[in-house]
């Protein structure tokens, strides 16, 4: 089997779409020798925020000499991204063993009636590799909701978090703020221990409350008056958490609060005995990198990529572009996918451009350019569909102190996000 074969055996998994459910993930684990019961796990569930919190986490494990997994998702350029040990993707050549690994045993599954879905049969493949790779920790974000994650497939992980809470995916997860923190609680274990998110809406503390309480789980929720900022700037920020200095390459209040969170994670971990030193907290964070976040592919003119489709996207990127770029003129090239609530994402960030260049991602479920375009119409008066890359950077060409962003959902940041570079660094 060849790399592009095995990737292939996975994609052809997404015809299956999302089935809720842990009956098929545990029954691959248990063919593979229960691969999730060899590992410590921190657990990661939210709306938003929740990659950040896994990469700061799995950061400052690293740095404190720990052989740690991050399993991540969605990738931006390179499928192996969302495989990592000690921040080094999986290898082909393990890919291509994991596929076979898994794909034998998800074959005899549907011989007997049963359909294992992309996100099972590559959770599946994360955790056995992490297994077999013998990881000390594995940091594991979860894919949707929480409660019927295939990543829920572990037990009590060393520490779970719960990032922010907003609408999302309300199809699967409900059309409330109560249900959807219900279904993200899932991954709450009994006597387990939870950081919280400190900025999440009232009910939402309220509902995870109520379930640690029924479950045993200790909750903690962030503490922010231990966090003092000292400097934010579009290449990050400075701060400091009891007193201890700490940097941070993300920007933006609701970076903060994530790394709070993290913080929290690394409080719950040393109370467990896990070693980690106030050096490996500064280097884990100051060390910290995701691509597509407020990334920068250029400095001048200043080019932003910035992957996120939801409402608590859209608010985050107006708070950067307030409080860093006002003054100065700023375009966009944008896409979302059509089953995202694009007018609630355009109200936030829309009135911050001069100008709006769309375009659709080659994706099945991508919003057309010229539909998204007559939607931006309605926030800002120049609006153009483009059709192809190429087209979209021309159109949306920046010089001098004129800055572009390149914003909404990760099939775009994915596409486009080399040849941006290119175009502005030829």
């Amino acid at each position: 089997m060849t790399y592009e074969e095995a990737l292939q055996k996975i994609n052809d998994r997404l015809l299956f779409g999302i089935k809720p459910g842990l009956e098929r993930i545990r029954a691959l684990c248990d063919a593979l020798g229960n691969p999730e019961k060899r590992t410590r796990f921190v657990h990661v569930a939210g709306t938003n925020g929740k990659g950040t919190t896994c990469t700061l986490v799995a950061n400052v494990l690293r740095a404190a000499g720990y052989r740690t997994g991050l399993y991540t998702s969605p990738y931006v350029l390179d499928f192996r991204e969302r495989f990592r040990i000690n921040g080094e993707m999986i290898s082909k050549d393990d890919v291509i063993d994991e596929v076979a690994r898994v794909a034998s045993v998800a074959e005899r599954l549907e011989a007997a009636g049963e359909t294992v879905t992309e996100f099972e049969f590559i959770t599946a493949m994360a955790l056995d590799w992490f297994a077999r790779q013998s990881c000390d920790f594995a940091v594991l974000e979860v894919g949707l909701g929480g409660r019927m994650d295939a990543t829920n497939v572990i037990g009590v992980p060393e520490a779970a978090a719960i990032a922010s809470i907003s609408l999302d995916h309300t199809a699967v997860l409900g059309d409330t703020l109560e249900q959807i923190a219900f279904e993200k609680a899932g991954i709450i274990k009994p006597g387990g221990a939870v950081a919280l998110y400190a900025d999440n809406p009232e009910c939402v503390v309220r509902e995870i409350s109520t379930i640690c309480a029924e479950r045993g789980a200790k909750l903690h929720v962030a503490d922010e008056s231990r966090m003092q900022v000292r400097g934010t700037s579009l290449d990050g920020t400075a701060f400091t958490w009891d007193g201890l200095a700490l940097t941070t390459p993300f920007t933006g209040a609701h970076q903060m609060h994530n790394a709070a969170t993290a913080l929290t994670v690394v409080d719950i971990l040393r109370e467990k005995g896990v070693q980690i030193s106030d050096d490996a907290l500064q280097k884990g964070f100051s060390t910290a990198y995701i691509a597509a976040r407020m990334e920068r592919l250029s400095e001048k003119p200043l080019v932003i990529l910035d992957g996120g489709h939801n409402p608590g996207c859209a608010a985050a990127l107006h708070e950067v572009l307030a409080t860093h770029l006002s003054g100065r003129k700023i375009t966009a090239v944008m896409g979302i996918m059509s089953d995202k609530d694009s007018m609630r994402y355009l109200a936030r960030v829309a009135p911050q451009f001069s100008k709006i260049v769309t375009l659709a991602p080659h994706n099945p479920r991508a919003l057309e350019a010229e539909a998204l375009a007559e939607e931006a119409r309605a926030f800002c008066a120049d609006v153009t569909a483009a059709s192809t890359i190429e087209e979209a950077l021309a159109l949306s060409r920046v010089e001098g102190d004129e800055v572009l962003v390149i914003c909404g959902s990760f099939f775009l940041a994915s596409e486009i996000r080399d040849a941006a570079i290119a175009y502005y660094t030829k």
